[in-house]
């Protein structure tokens, strides 16, 4: 039975390699941001929902979610944003615009901006329910910043 399991396991560990490799590399650092971002999301989204109330404070899981973002901020995502990866290069699969290659300092700073407020939240976010509230809302204003000046609303 145990082989069984084993064998089972490589064949799916297999199976989600080959799904994930593609020989373009653009789509591949696509795919990977988009991930990373999904990733993101996840943990702000668990963040948000415990600042408004949609669901109960949870000191530990908002310490988890919150570390979760800090060690993403730890990340080198250069691969991940190559040239020719913009939705002008690559309409339909990104909403990331040309002016991110384009004005390189600017987003750097805005990275920074994340990093920093994300680092203050993973420092608080499990002191209770004010101080999420008042730390996660510095991290929303830092994705915003992202967003407004570097995403488009579409595909």
């Amino acid at each position: 039975m145990k082989l069984c399991l084993k064998m089972l396991l490589v064949s799916v560990l297999a199976t989600s390699v080959a799904s994930v490799s593609h020989a373009d590399p653009a789509e591949d650092a696509i795919d990977a941001r988009r991930g990373f971002y999904q990733v993101v999301k996840h943990n702000m989204g668990g963040l948000a929902a415990m600042a408004k109330g949609d669901v109960d404070y949870d000191a530990k899981q908002a310490a988890i979610y919150a570390k979760n973002l800090e060690m993403l901020t730890q990340m080198d995502n250069a691969t991940m944003w190559i040239a020719g990866t913009s939705n002008e290069d690559m309409p339909g699969k990104t909403r990331a615009l040309p002016e991110i290659w384009s004005t390189y300092p600017d987003i750097v700073e805005k990275s920074k901006a994340w990093k920093e407020a994300v680092a203050k939240l993973a420092g608080t976010a499990g002191n209770g329910l004010d101080a999420l509230r008042g730390d996660i809302r510095a991290v929303g204003q830092s994705c915003k910043g992202c967003h407004d000046d570097f995403r488009a609303k579409d595909f």
